[in-house]
C-alpha cells in the first residue's frame, strides 16, 4: 500500500508539472507557431561543414534547434534568441528560407510519451538558416533534450519528425544564395587563408572549383583585404591571411554578385 500511495503521489506532481508547463507556454508564447534553425559551422581543420544538432530526451534520434514565438516578439527576433540559447554566439547571420506545415508533421510528438498539452498541438514551423563561427559556439542543450553537439552534414544521426527536409532545403538555400551572393563571414575566423575560403565554398557546393578562376573572381568583388600577415604551415610557402571588408562584403549581400561560381 505504501509504494502504491507513493507512485500516485509522484504521478500526481508529474501531472501537476506537466499542466504548469503547458499553462507557462500557453500564457506566452503563440500557439501553432513554431521555428527551426539549421546552423552551419565549418571545422577548418577537417574540412567539415557542420550543423548543430540536439538529442531528445527519451529518443534515440536528433533534431534542429528550434523554439516558439513569444506573443509580443518579431519572428527574427525569437530566432535570435533561440540561437543565443544554445550557441551562445552573438554575430549570427541569419536567413528565413521556408515554411513548412504538413498536417501530419508533428504526429511523433503528439503519439510520444510526453503529456504537456502544448507540445500535442498542430505546429507549422518556420525554417531558419545560420552561419556562425564554429570555434566561438558552445553547443547548449535545453529541457527537451539530453544532448546538444555538431554533425558532420555528411554523416548525419537518425533525425526527428521532417527535421530532415528542413536541412536538406536549409542546405539547398545556402547553395543557392552562394550563387549570388558572397558566404563566409560567420563561417571563417577573422583571418584566414585564401585556400580555406576556397575549401569552406567547395564543401557547401559539393563540387570542385579551378583555384585560378575562383582567385580571381573572389578578388574582383573586392570584399577582401590582403593582410602583411601570413600563416606558418611548415615546409610549403606560408600563404598570407585576408579579411572580409566588412562594408564591402555587407553592400554585395544586399545587392548581389555580378557572377556566379
Amino acid at each position: 500500500m505504501y509504494f502504491e500511495n507513493l507512485e500516485k503521489e509522484m504521478e500526481n506532481e508529474e501531472n501537476e508539472k506537466e499542466l504548469q508547463e503547458s499553462h507557462y507556454l500557453e500564457s506566452n508564447f503563440l500557439p501553432h507557431i513554431a521555428l527551426d534553425c539549421v546552423v552551419f559551422g565549418f571545422d577548418s581543420e577537417q574540412l567539415q561543414l557542420k550543423v548543430l544538432m540536439l538529442k531528445m530526451k527519451h529518443r534515440e534520434d536528433w533534431g534542429l534547434p528550434g523554439g516558439f514565438v513569444g506573443k509580443r516578439e518579431n519572428l527574427e527576433d525569437a530566432a535570435i534568441r533561440v540561437l543565443k540559447e544554445r550557441t551562445g554566439a552573438k554575430d549570427i547571420y541569419l536567413k528565413q528560407f521556408k515554411t513548412f506545415g504538413k498536417a501530419n508533421r508533428t504526429d511523433e510528438i503528439i503519439e510520444g510519451n510526453t503529456n504537456v498539452l502544448w507540445l500535442k498541438r498542430r505546429f507549422i514551423t518556420v525554417g531558419f538558416y545560420a552561419l556562425v563561427d564554429y570555434k566561438q559556439v558552445k553547443p547548449n542543450k535545453d529541457k527537451l533534450s539530453s544532448d546538444c553537439g555538431w554533425k558532420d552534414i555528411k554523416d548525419l544521426p537518425a533525425i526527428m519528425l521532417d527535421h530532415q527536409t528542413i536541412f536538406e532545403e536549409g542546405l539547398e538555400s545556402l547553395r543557392r544564395s552562394l550563387m549570388l551572393r558572397p558566404v563566409g563571414y560567420g563561417l571563417l575566423p577573422e583571418k584566414f587563408t585564401l585556400s580555406e575560403l576556397q575549401n569552406l565554398y567547395e564543401i557547401i557546393l559539393d563540387r570542385k572549383l579551378n583555384r585560378g578562376n575562383f582567385y580571381r573572381k573572389v578578388m574582383k568583388y573586392q570584399i577582401l583585404e590582403k593582410l602583411n600577415e601570413i600563416r606558418n604551415i611548415g615546409a610549403h610557402k606560408a600563404p598570407f591571411l585576408y579579411r572580409f571588408n566588412k562594408e564591402r562584403y555587407d553592400d554585395a549581400v544586399t545587392n548581389g554578385l555580378k557572377d556566379i561560381w
